[in-house]
């Protein structure tokens, strides 16, 4: 927990001294492929303007979410990897 938390505001800080915002964001996530976590993930950018693109690995079974949005700030980004924490088996990237 401790981890997660120092992470994100390491991640915080990053965005804060080398992204002027609003800007657009890339996020990366890996999902499982046979459970269409893919759709989990891409509800939470719902209705923001994101360019999304998936590829299966080779056997299927993982699917990476490339997802380009524009965000209004480093708190915006965080939110939305923190969102994203709650479908099962994730990987940010």
């Amino acid at each position: 927990m401790q981890d997660r938390e120092e992470f994100y505001k390491n991640l915080k800080s990053k965005l804060k001294k080398g992204t002027k915002f609003p800007s657009k964001y890339l996020f990366k996530f890996i999902v499982k492929g046979e459970e269409n976590k893919e759709k989990e993930v891409e509800d939470i950018f719902n209705h923001m303007g994101a360019v999304i693109t998936k590829n299966k690995s080779k056997t299927g079974k993982y699917i990476s979410v490339s997802i380009i949005v524009n965000m209004k700030s480093a708190d915006a980004v965080i939110d939305k990897y923190l969102e994203a924490e709650k479908v099962e088996g994730i990987i940010s990237l």
